[in-house]
């Protein structure tokens, strides 16, 4: 018979697998329309440029205002959610992003677009952490790294879904009389308040709450998760100084921005480059916009699985950098078709990097400050989302093209491959090590 400390392990595993059955694809659904309500504004840059008079550099800021408004609120948000559930809290933050993205199809000029980016953020502020945070509640940590690794693939299938997706409603223009980037933010924005009243009724808040669990899987799914997180807080916790004066963090931070640098510039210009292609339709700037992210997403679980144990992924991870800094660079030379094949490389880097980025990361951490080291590379690092669009927007309205800031997203993936070195694997590892894998998007 098993006691208090050692639940039922059949019980454990039952009560998983409904959450993985139940609750798990919706919060999957949730984040493939989350990615694609924050990247569909790189398919329609020439669009308002030409219909309400939204410049390249107006364009690039407000497409990183959002992670302005994300990063100024995502700790306020995930403060909320304990208090309040992540069913009430969840469901709210999709529904504010869904008006908000219908909002966005009646903006009328730059401020007004500016303005709609940054409440987008400040509205999915704390939607992902806020998932991960979900996990802790409702699974052990034996099964929490196969949700994170699922749940994260709705990001992976959003960047190859937005394109083709966004092509088609762009190809709406003139009905009605109204432009096609107003029909897309109209009805991807409809989409998730649809999604987001759905949810409601799908998700709970904690294991108590499902009914479609049994007394006996509820009692020992909640021990297991009790367990462990006693476990987690016998590790303790480091100072905020501590953490900022850590050359460890520096150093991973500064890996983690310039992959994001490269992700958001891919993010927010292959659109752009793709319309250059003689011939192609919005549609098909959609397609061919996905291709990139067909090779990356393939790549990346062929080389996860290949480097599954590996006791040193600083290797893998600086030939991705490598790989990165190469595909940006070489995205600057020939026409647009060769510049999408060089997008395809930085792709597969950028992506293959994220990958063995945060596998790394609990390795190389001292386990009294890596769930406060971890936090806080992803909140600093996503701040790459920010200053891509923005340094892309300026050099190209100052200059007329974006080689320099290709440039400079190239070079950052080579000052980040001189900072390997200083990652030198810690002999304990920590013990939230299966979050930290999966946390990068």
């Amino acid at each position: 018979m098993s006691s208090p400390a050692e639940p039922d392990a059949r019980l454990v595993a039952s009560g998983a697998a409904k959450f993985f059955r139940r609750i798990l694809p919706m919060l999957v659904l949730m984040l493939v329309i989350n990615q694609m309500d924050r990247t569909n504004v790189g398919f329609i840059k020439e669009h308002v440029q030409l219909d309400i008079g939204v410049g390249a550099a107006a364009f690039g800021l407000g497409a990183g205002l959002f992670f302005v408004g994300y990063a100024l609120f995502e700790v306020p948000s995930n403060m909320i959610l304990e208090r309040v559930g992540a069913r009430m809290w969840l469901t709210r933050i999709m529904i504010s992003w869904g008006v908000v993205t219908v909002a966005s199809a009646f903006v009328q000029n730059e401020v007004q677009f500016a303005l709609a980016r940054f409440l987008l953020g400040v509205c999915e502020a704390g939607f992902f952490p806020g998932v991960i945070y979900y996990f802790t509640k409702w699974l052990p940590d034996t099964y929490r790294g196969r949700a994170n690794a699922i749940f994260l693939g709705g990001s992976a299938t959003a960047y190859i879904v937005t394109g083709p997706v966004s092509g088609a409603l762009l190809e709406m223009h003139g009905v009605g009389d109204i432009a096609g980037w107003r029909w897309m933010f109209f009805f991807e924005g409809v989409v998730s308040v649809v999604v987001g009243a759905l949810a409601i009724f799908v998700l709970r808040s904690r294991v108590e709450d499902a009914p479609w669990l049994t007394p006996e899987e509820k009692s020992a799914l909640s021990a297991a998760v009790r367990r462990d997180a006693e476990a987690r807080r016998s590790a303790g916790t480091a100072s905020r100084w501590r953490l900022l004066l850590d050359v460890r963090i520096v150093l991973l931070t500064i890996v983690f921005f310039a992959i994001g640098l490269t992700t958001a510039a891919i993010t927010f210009w292959l659109p752009s480059l793709v319309g250059q292609i003689e011939g192609t339709s919005d549609f098909a700037v959609g397609l061919l916009s996905a291709i990139p992210w067909l090779f990356a997403v393939a790549a990346m679980y062929l080389l996860a699985k290949r480097t599954d144990g590996a006791p040193d992924r600083r290797p893998y991870l600086a030939g991705a950098l490598v790989l990165s800094a190469a595909g940006a660079f070489l995205a600057t030379v020939g026409g647009p078709w060769f510049g999408l094949v060089a997008l395809v490389a930085a792709a597969v880097g950028v992506k293959c990097a994220s990958t063995m980025f945060w596998p790394l990361v609990p390795q190389t951490l001292d386990v009294r400050v890596a769930a406060g080291g971890i936090a806080l590379i992803n909140s600093l690092g996503n701040l790459a989302g920010f200053f891509a669009p923005s340094l892309l927007g300026y050099i190209e309205e100052s200059t007329g093209s974006t080689d320099i800031a290709l440039y400079v997203f190239a070079a950052a993936s080579l000052v980040a491959l001189a900072a390997l070195p200083g990652l030198r694997r810690m002999r304990k590892t920590s013990p939230v090590g299966a979050v930290a894998e999966h946390v990068g998007r």
